[in-house]
């Protein structure tokens, strides 16, 4: 029995041989093309793949040039937009700081007024406390001499 298997095996070994040959030889009889012919071929569809690949760059170079303008010009509207902006609160900010700088400078004024009126009513009540007190010392002076 042991020498049925191996004679099997080996039996096996040729046909699978036998069968590759025979498939190796029809496929070189019924090959379409010679091996110059399939090779111009492959050049050709390389060529083709390359040419489709450069105007497929070409297009997406043209897509991204378009949306880095569109970009662009969004980025330069939303700037001057901004821009307008800040301009408007530097203005009104401006404006605020005036009309604030004008309180002040009127209220200044008015207390300054305050403060002068204040020290001449000061400066007359020590005149009119002198004067009292110059009636009051001659009085005595003139009392004690008589």
């Amino acid at each position: 029995m042991g020498h049925n298997d191996d004679s099997s095996a080996a039996e096996k070994l040729v046909f699978l041989l036998i069968g590759a040959g025979i498939g190796a030889t029809l496929a070189l009889l019924f090959a379409p093309k010679s091996g110059r012919e399939l090779r111009g071929d492959i050049a050709d569809y390389t060529k083709r793949g390359l040419d489709a690949a450069g105007e497929g760059a070409r297009a997406i170079g043209t897509r991204a040039g378009e949306v880095y303008e569109t970009g662009r010009g969004k980025v330069v509207e939303a700037y001057e937009t901004g821009r307008g902006k800040a301009a408007e609160a530097y203005d009104a900010a401006r404006e605020k700081i005036g009309h604030s700088a004008e309180a002040v400078s009127e209220i200044a004024g008015r207390q300054k007024e305050q403060i002068a009126a204040a020290i001449e009513a000061g400066k007359q009540a020590y005149l009119e406390e002198k004067r009292k007190a110059g009636e009051v010392g001659r009085a005595a002076i003139e009392g004690e001499e008589s």
